[in-house]
Order: structure tokens, then sequence, then C-alpha cells
């Protein structure tokens, strides 16, 4: 099969992925080999392949956003459409994994980062760590869910959000462009603060009840937050704008340092700031319903295998509007 293969980390500027020939992989007990319909592209896979995740693998392929269908294996029928996400297995006897936080299991596999993932024609999965894709979801529309949009969602429930409230997002990318989506259906009043032109239009468009330039914060105080962009100056910005009481979840799984700040003025009068850590599987299954439900059509650029490394490049400029999805 091709698959788009990370050797050594390096900038996306440099295209460190090789489009090459690999052996194609067996299939083995507990697990489902799928044919690659679709591959969302995340801000994670630039941490991976530009370094700021130590490597875990030599000679990886990246991707772990997968949509495929059921070539063999066991638990689903052949030709099935399943999802498979960032968290693609657990070791299920750690402490936190005995809590029902497999999200914090201490053994985790990472799909696309200690095992291979999507960026090719065939990927093997842990088939317990696969989701059936709802009909109504389209390949190129279900991909990006599979992280940006569980690990949204989330961040959702981690912030404690509840229907009607102020929310704000800073930084409006993949994520946060479909959990806009979700605010929406729930009636909140939405608060965008995001770099680019055309991330604001999109926020606009999508119904945000005001859009500001990175630098701005919003003229309400907020009952809830979420950064997605992975910056300490973003948390600052986002925390002052928090009334007593509120809440701020903090997206990212790469955080540059944080800027000392005023507890007085930021912090105090029990207001909290909280981590997104990976996701669970009642997480996926749950928003997966929901997005089909809501009829959720995140904005997506494909790009084909072969242009992989210009799909990440993309990215990280910030020159695609929604999401990038691989279509092999």
């Amino acid at each position: 099969m091709k698959a788009a293969v990370l050797g050594s980390p390096s900038p996306a500027e440099q295209s460190p992925l090789e489009i090459i020939d690999v052996p194609c992989p067996e299939p083995k007990p507990g697990h489902v080999l799928l044919r690659v319909r679709a591959c969302g592209v995340c801000r994670t896979d630039l941490h991976i392949i530009e370094g700021e995740l130590p490597p875990r693998k030599p000679r990886l392929i990246p991707g772990h956003q997968i949509v495929g269908e059921v070539v063999a294996g066991t638990g689903f029928a052949r030709g099935a459409r399943l999802g498979v996400s960032w968290i693609g297995g657990i070791d299920g006897s750690c402490s936190y994994c005995r809590r029902g936080m497999e999200n914090l299991c201490d053994f985790p596999v990472f799909t696309g980062y200690t095992v291979d993932g999507g960026y090719a024609e065939y990927a093997l999965a842990r088939a317990d760590f696969c989701f059936p894709i709802p009909a109504a979801l389209e390949d190129g529309d279900a991909a990006p869910l599979l992280c940006a949009g569980i690990i949204g969602f989330r961040s959702l429930r981690v912030a404690g959000i509840e229907k009607g409230d102020r929310v704000g997002l800073f930084g409006f990318g993949s994520s946060a462009h479909l959990a806009i989506h979700v605010l929406r259906h729930w009636n909140c009043d939405v608060y965008v603060s995001t770099r680019g032109e055309s991330h604001r239009r999109l926020a606009a468009a999508l119904g945000a009840a005001w859009v500001g330039g990175g630098e701005e914060t919003p003229p309400v105080e907020l009952d809830r937050a979420i950064t997605f962009a992975p910056s300490g100056e973003v948390v600052i910005r986002a925390l002052s704008s928090l009334r007593k009481g509120g809440v701020l979840a903090i997206n990212a799984i790469h955080l540059d340092r944080m800027p000392e700040f005023d507890y007085d003025r930021l912090l105090w009068g029990e207001r909290q700031i909280r981590s997104v850590a990976n996701m669970t599987r009642a997480d996926a299954r749950d928003f997966l319903e929901l997005a089909a439900h809501i009829k959720l059509r995140p904005k997506v650029t494909g790009f084909a295998l072969e242009k992989t490394s210009a799909g990440l490049l993309a990215l990280k400029r910030d020159a695609v509007e929604g999401a990038a999805v691989i279509l092999p």
C-alpha cells in the first residue's frame, strides 16, 4: 500500500513525510483491518512531525482521525464503516482505567503516534476502540469529528457548559468550528477571539454573537471559556474574560510557557482552570450520535494522499478554513 511515512521529525516546511510503498498491515486478534476512506489532519500531527512531541516509533505513519471500511477482522461485518480516534487502546488495569477514567490511562496506545495511523491506504486498529459511523455522516465530514470534534465536545463537558451559557472560544480552527455547532444547538451565546480574517468570517457565518481579533477580549463576562491555541498568553486572555465562578478549559496537548498573572484579579472568585486530556469512548459515541442528530457538516478541504505534507503546512499556516482531510 501507499503511505505517508515520517522518518526524522522536522519542520513542516521541509515536507518530512515521504510517500512510499510499505507492506499492508496484517490482521491480528482483537483488531480490524480498514481500507482508509478519509483521515483528518490534526494539529497534534504537526506536533508529532515537527518533534514537539518526542518520537515514540521510528518510521511512523501519522494520522488519527480515520474513517475506514472493514476489510478483515472480528467484531464487525465486512464493509462496515468505522471511525478511529487518537486513543487507540488502553491497558484496562491501571488505577485510572479501574476508576473509569480511561482518557488518563498510564499506558495508552495513541493512533498515529505509538502505532501507525491513517495517512495510508489501509490501517489496523483495535476493534474495541472503533466506532460505527452514523449513515447520516459522509466520509469526509466524519473524519474531522473523530478527534477535533470529540475533543472539542469533551472540552464543553470539562468546562461544565450548560444550555444558555455565554461561552468564549479562543482560537477558531478545526475543533472550535465544530464545537460552535453544539453550542448553538444548546442555545449558548458564543464569543470568538481568533487571529486570521478567514477564521473570523467563518465564526460569524456559523452564528457567533461576537467575533474579535486574536488580541481582543469579548465585550461581556463569560460563564465558560475554552482555549484552542497552544499559547499561555491566550490562556491569560481567556481567564480575564470570565465572571466569578467561571471555568476555563484548555484544549491543547502542548502549551508554551504560562506568563505570570495577577491571582487577585484573574483567578480569585472561584474561577477555575481545567485541562482537557484525550477522550473516552463514551465521549466518541455520544458526540457522533449528536453530530448525526444535528446534521453537523464541518467545512472541509480535501487533500490527496500524495499532498499530505501540503495539508499539514496549510494547517500550520492557518490557511485552511475548517478542517483538512486526507482522501486516499
